[in-house]
């Protein structure tokens, strides 16, 4: 019979269970989110929830999603086990892109027709607050360190700076322009440096020093082709992200419907990609391997190689895709 220490030594010879790995695409112009493989590059599930959801996050232990719906006026929580929405929380009118907080408790949520962000309490599933933040809010993102909440304003140019303690705006910050998608360079600390803005009407993005709360730079990207028109009216630039290992910069142009990438933190210009027509999100898987690009116009979803930096295929999904995350399940 095997001795005690010889059977943990076996076990410590044995390689550790992988973690599984899945890319969520919501389906703005339909009532789904397309679950993606990336080991094998396809769809492998589809999780029906309320008419247009525009964001899509995870609970911090992956056990939920919330989806919020424009149409609808409402937060689908879904639960993961089983895929089915148990709650459909009522919502202020057309909410956009939303976010969690790094312990679960609350969703932020822009309301775009309004001029605030709601606040969705995840215990008893209510809406329990709503905190100013200028006009047609859009776009919100938790901060590394996660102590605050940033919200973007298209109506009054700006970023409001929201405190997860006390769920109060702290600060403002101007640029320039309406905004849209917001990348966060922060430090291994989770101290953030700089933020980069897309811009209606701006191929490109500014970059925003973030202790100065200025724009200190502009950068375009490279030239789209003579007479070329953006898949949606005055966009011409959307979705953006850091890689996973903090070293390139990947913004999307509608366009040129293709990736750009530039090098972290010099931001000089290394490589172009063509991805499928109107490129609006984008995620990475969490070892930083592949990118994945919703194709909203092509109803698709490009699949690239980080380190070569190729397209590899582009996977079907529903109708118009456009925010897309990445989820490490437990």
């Amino acid at each position: 019979m095997m001795t005690l220490m010889k059977w943990l030594a076996l076990l410590l010879t044995l390689p550790l269970a992988a973690s599984t790995v899945r890319i969520y695409v919501a389906n703005s112009a339909g009532n789904d989110v397309t679950v993606i493989d990336p080991v094998e590059n396809k769809a492998v599930g589809s999780i029906t929830v309320s008419n247009n959801p525009h964001g899509i996050v995870a609970s911090p232990d992956c056990s939920r999603f919330y989806v919020s719906s424009e149409t609808d006026n409402v937060l689908d929580v879904v639960e993961r086990s089983t895929s089915k929405v148990i709650r459909r929380v009522p919502i202020g009118k057309r909410p956009n892109n939303l976010a969690i907080t790094h312990d679960g408790q609350r969703v932020y949520v822009c309301i775009r027709e309004e001029s605030w962000v709601d606040i969705v309490d995840t215990a008893s599933l209510e809406k329990v607050k709503s905190v100013p933040v200028g006009k047609n809010p859009h776009n919100v993102y938790a901060t590394p360190d996660g102590k605050h909440m940033i919200a973007t304003s298209m109506g009054e140019n700006k970023l409001t700076v929201i405190s997860t303690a006390t769920e109060q705006p702290e600060f403002s910050i101007p640029v320039g322009g309406v905004p849209r998608p917001v990348a966060i360079d922060a430090g291994p600390d989770g101290k953030i440096n700089r933020l980069f803005v897309q811009l209606s009407n701006l191929h490109g993005f500014v970059v925003v020093d973030y202790n100065s709360r200025v724009v200190v730079d502009k950068m375009k990207l490279p030239d789209a082709p003579p007479g070329a028109q953006p898949l949606i009216p005055n966009t011409y630039s959307h979705g953006m992200g850091i890689a996973p290992d903090h070293k390139t910069l990947w913004v999307c142009s509608l366009l040129d419907n293709s990736v750009t990438v530039y090098s972290m933190p010099t931001l000089h210009r290394l490589t172009t990609i063509p991805v499928g027509k109107g490129p609006d999100w984008l995620t990475f898987t969490p070892d930083g391997a592949r990118c994945y690009i919703s194709n909203a116009g092509a109803d698709s979803v490009s699949a690239i190689d980080v380190a070569s930096r190729k397209e590899l295929t582009r996977i079907p999904v529903g109708k118009v895709p456009k925010r897309i995350i990445s989820v490490e399940l437990p």
